[in-house]
């Protein structure tokens, strides 16, 4: 039989053809990327929803672990740490009063009220009882510095030196004081070296006009005593050049000479 075709019939090229059957399945080429990226992401998102399932109970209990001890670090904050706080805060306050006392008293009476105030009195904790029973409290921290002070002025210059180097703080002038009196003490114990190194260090943790001064004078006359004397010139020249206005800079002369002498 003979075969013919239709009038005005042109085949549409195979790459046309290619197309609309693509077409047809409902995407092109372009399209079927994106979808192997969505199809992808949707694996990914089974995957890892299947392994949460999977380790739903140790998630819960990583989560309830981290819930407890969150709520357990406030409870202590508001029901433990801060009352605790305010009760040392109330017991430091005998002791500090007998201090001040101490310092204005002399002899006998000065060296009672110093041990009133390291071991208590009136019903109130003295500064040791303070370090031991509330030792992390802001009240323990200055308790080792009026200890140390206390045991400084009572001629008790190794317990001194203990409390005072347990004692920590940022206030501008507590903190060299409390670096200071380590070289004095130090100094009471017959080791200037050792001293001269706290004096230098109270001098310059902090710039003022009271501890600044005072501790360079006692660096350069320990710095003397050692017979280093570019050192205590330096120190000297120090306070004359900074703080020419403090007390300690009416007695550089008479240092300064032995100074130069010594150099």
């Amino acid at each position: 039989m003979a075969t013919y075709k239709k009038r005005g019939y042109k085949p549409k090229p195979e790459k046309e053809n290619e197309e609309i059957g693509e077409e047809e399945n409902g995407y092109v080429e372009g399209e079927s990327t994106t979808q192997e990226v969505f199809d992808n992401l949707d694996e990914g998102a089974n995957k890892t929803e299947e392994w949460i399932a999977e380790n739903q109970k140790p998630i819960l209990v990583v989560i309830a672990a981290v819930v407890v001890v969150a709520l357990g670090y406030l409870g202590y904050q508001k029901f433990i740490d801060e009352p605790k706080q305010g009760e040392a805060a109330n017991e430091i306050a005998q002791s500090q009063i007998y201090f001040e006392n101490a310092l204005d008293a002399s002899g006998k009476a000065q060296d009672s009220l110093y041990n009133l105030a390291l071991t208590g009195g009136a019903g109130k904790f003295g500064f040791l009882d303070i370090i031991e029973n509330y030792g992390n409290s802001d009240a323990a921290n200055l308790a080792n510095y009026y200890a140390g002070m206390s045991y400084l002025n009572t001629g008790k210059y190794d317990k001194a030196v203990e409390y005072l180097e347990n004692f920590s703080s940022e206030d501008e002038i507590l903190a060299p004081l409390a670096k200071g009196a380590i070289g004095d003490a130090f100094m009471q114990l017959e080791q200037p070296k050792e001293a001269l190194g706290y004096y230098e260090e109270a001098a310059k943790m902090r710039t003022n006009d009271f501890t600044s001064p005072k501790f360079l004078l006692k660096a350069a006359i320990t710095a003397l005593e050692l017979g280093e004397g570019s050192k205590a010139e330096g120190y000297l020249m120090t306070i004359q050049d900074e703080y020419a206005e403090a007390p300690e800079a009416d007695k550089i002369a008479v240092y300064l000479g032995q100074a130069k002498a010594l150099k």
